[in-house]
């Protein structure tokens, strides 16, 4: 293992120490969304568990949360179970999550953590006799059943995800606002409205805004374009809400 990343080490190490028999499997560099991994092994995308962590801010914990790659997290809902006497949480930084974790933020796995994690498992993760988890390292997975995914982490199983049809409705109104937003872009002029909605959450299935249907670097490349480009950019959101 002396080449391996040292999380994937401690990975390996944990479920070594309790025999499970599934040991982690790095990915092609080109696999960098949950439908690319499910691609990659014949499985839904559902199977892939996406790793969220939060930051309780009354006693800084770390709370790790475990959802389907095809569910919304409802962060209203993990708040209301960890969180008591109107206490708060928030999206944890790349920072802390290192420091709590030993993990960079797109690698945490569901165990082997440096510091005790709150976890909780949605239900919607029973759906299926198998999953894949990351193992330490963004490229690197490991497989194993929902119940394992329970003992090991020693998670509570609970609902924490948006209903289908509540995803549903928000994404109708988000592209209603995005339609509304795109029919005031002008053909020609040296300022172009951005896309931005203020709805900024990365689909693990498409690697898009769901509420502005841009990739991370077409995000942060926005400002040192050129209007023109900017205009293209456009053009290629509309198809994307169309194609989605």
């Amino acid at each position: 293992m002396i080449d391996l990343p040292k999380g994937v080490q401690r990975v390996i190490a944990s479920l070594q120490a309790i025999g499970h028999p599934s040991l982690p499997i790095f990915l092609d560099d080109q696999a960098n969304s949950s439908q690319q991994v499910a691609e990659t092994f014949g499985v839904d995308a559902g199977q892939i568990a996406r790793c969220t962590v939060f930051r309780r801010k009354s006693d800084d914990a770390v709370v790790l949360v475990i959802t389907s790659s095809d569910r919304q997290l409802d962060d209203r809902k993990v708040k209301a179970l960890v969180c008591a006497d109107g206490g708060h949480i928030g999206r944890a930084d790349a920072e802390f999550v290192e420091a709590k974790t030993g993990f960079s933020i797109e690698g945490v796995p569901p165990i082997a953590h440096v510091t005790a994690v709150v976890t909780l498992i949605d239900a919607s993760l029973f759906r299926f006799s198998e999953v894949w988890a990351v193992a330490g390292h963004p490229q690197a997975v490991f497989k194993l059943t929902p119940q394992e995914l329970k003992v090991l982490t020693g998670a509570l199983v609970v609902d924490i995800v948006v209903s289908p049809e509540q995803a549903e409705a928000a994404r109708q109104q988000i592209n209603i606002l995005l339609t509304a937003r795109a029919r005031t872009v002008s053909a020609s002029g040296d300022k172009v409205l951005s896309p931005c909605i203020s709805v900024c959450r990365i689909n693990a299935r498409t690697g898009l805004c769901e509420g502005c249907y841009r990739t991370l670097r077409e995000i942060s490349g926005w400002s040192r374009s050129g209007p023109t480009a900017q205009r293209m950019l456009w053009q290629i959101i509309e198809q994307r809400m169309a194609d989605l």
